[in-house]
């Protein structure tokens, strides 16, 4: 077997916005960094992400409120649930470690920890870009979260659970939103305003302009899938053969990188990865959709709809419309309705995004696309499997049962973990950067707080 290197003092595999941002950070420190990813840099979830500094998600997905909400999810061809029938089974030993984690004492710890991480994740950002020379690239105007046919008492409900974790917010009525927010639909009645939360105004120029960062200190990277790990002899990456040099050769080996420190940073393909060395992770892919669109007004900030669970982020590619999760792992076919299907929830709440003068109504609008597409249910239409519409996009969000990340080591010298944000890889990217980085160095108290992220906690 060939090696690419004798020797890599650092090896970050995967470049998505956690590796880039934990590799850009170790180049920072003085390490002598080697990026690895056969997709290329900022791609999967970091490309497609809604784009939202989502401090204010400071409640585990994990939540008993779910369970009565999740027969009308699942039957509604507009709702934010799917699970792929071929898939259910396979899923299953997730959704019961999801449902465990639903008990108070544990779900009351995965906030704790998860506030951990959120408290400090946009001065993390702040501090970052601004030794990145790209301090633009994000903004902290707030977001809202936006509420029709909620009554006032339930708003001011939501409202106060989130103020009880230290969320600052404001709840806006009609009036009020018509003043400082114009250009929402007029079914919208109340809004929740969470005032120091942030977006990045384009999770492509974000990872990109990391990227360069990157490549000016002297990282380097190779974009070339990882085979295996091997750490019998020391640490050691095996690399898929270069499908160019193997369409040369009759026989290609793969090559072996060998390193003194290694951090994994691959989301859902982690699995894979730790598996070989021993390690049982139980993460799972929670697809995700986006539509992008532009209508000739643009919101001033994010705008999440509590009853639709979808979110519309002004970039400036335009108006992205993402949310819904789908379990469909990681081999099936996307469901391209999925991603269309925002259409019609983000035109009920964004009335310049229709192509007619005259906003149709909501409801009717719903009703509509429903009857269309109640076919097709939770399974994939054959066309729209094979083609990706225009301006649509989907993604693997990397989802532990608790919600929480992995930054860890293990029994192995030198070999690191840092993956699994769910939905706030990009919002939680550099503060878990941070907590990893003390964590390799040793840092007094790093440990205990870095335990509720333990790889340990899984086995």
């Amino acid at each position: 077997m060939s090696s690419v290197s004798s020797q890599q003092q650092m090896v970050v595999i995967g470049a998505g916005v956690i590796g880039l941002v934990t590799a850009c950070c170790l180049q920072q420190q003085g390490h002598q960094v080697l990026l690895l990813d056969g997709n290329g840099v900022g791609q999967g979830c970091s490309f497609g992400n809604a784009g939202h500094l989502a401090t204010e998600q400071v409640f585990p997905l994990a939540d008993p409120a779910l369970l009565p909400k999740l027969p009308g999810f699942l039957l509604d061809p507009l709702g934010p649930l799917a699970i792929r029938p071929r898939y259910f089974l396979k899923a299953l030993p997730f959704f019961v470690r999801f449902i465990n984690q639903m008990r108070p004492k544990k779900r009351s710890a995965n906030m704790q920890a998860l506030k951990q991480l959120l408290q400090s994740a946009i001065p993390a950002w702040q501090q970052l870009l601004d030794d990145a020379g790209c301090a633009h690239l994000i903004k902290t105007d707030g977001s809202l979260l936006v509420f029709e046919q909620t009554a006032l008492a339930q708003v001011e409900q939501v409202a106060q659970s989130y103020a009880q974790q230290g969320v600052a917010l404001e709840v806006l009525t009609k009036a009020q939103l018509q003043s400082r927010f114009p250009g929402l639909a007029d079914s919208v009645n109340y809004a929740i305003w969470f005032s120091e939360v942030g977006q990045t105004i384009s999770p492509n120029l974000l990872n990109q302009a990391l990227f360069q960062w990157f490549l000016s200190m002297g990282g380097q990277f190779l974009q070339q899938k990882v085979a295996n790990i091997s750490s019998r002899h020391g640490l050691a990456v095996h690399l898929e053969p270069n499908q160019m040099a193997a369409a040369q050769q009759s026989e290609a080996t793969p090559q072996i990188i060998a390193t003194a420190q290694l951090v994994v940073c691959a989301g859902v393909h982690s699995k894979s990865l730790l598996a070989q060395l021993g390690f049982k992770l139980p993460i799972e892919a929670e697809r995700g959709y986006h539509l992008m669109t532009s209508p000739a007004l643009l919101p001033v900030l994010p705008v999440a709809s509590f009853e639709r669970k979808m979110i519309m982020t002004p970039m400036q590619e335009g108006l992205r419309l993402a949310g819904t999760v789908e379990f469909a792992g990681t081999e099936l076919a996307d469901n391209w309705q999925r991603a269309e299907r925002l259409r019609f929830h983000g035109e009920a709440l964004w009335p310049a995004l229709l192509n007619k003068p005259q906003l149709k109504d909501a409801k009717n609008g719903k009703a509509e696309a429903s009857a269309a597409l109640a076919a097709a249910g939770n399974d994939v239409s054959p066309d729209l499997s094979k083609i990706r519409p225009a301006n649509c996009w989907s993604g693997m969000r990397p989802t532990l049962p608790d919600s929480l990340p992995v930054i860890s080591g293990c029994d192995i010298p030198g070999l690191w973990f840092h993956l699994g944000h769910q939905h706030l890889g990009l919002t939680m990217a550099a503060s878990s950067t941070r907590l990893l980085l003390k964590l390799m160095a040793k840092e007094p108290g790093s440990a205990q707080l870095a335990a509720p992220f333990s790889l340990k906690r899984f086995n």
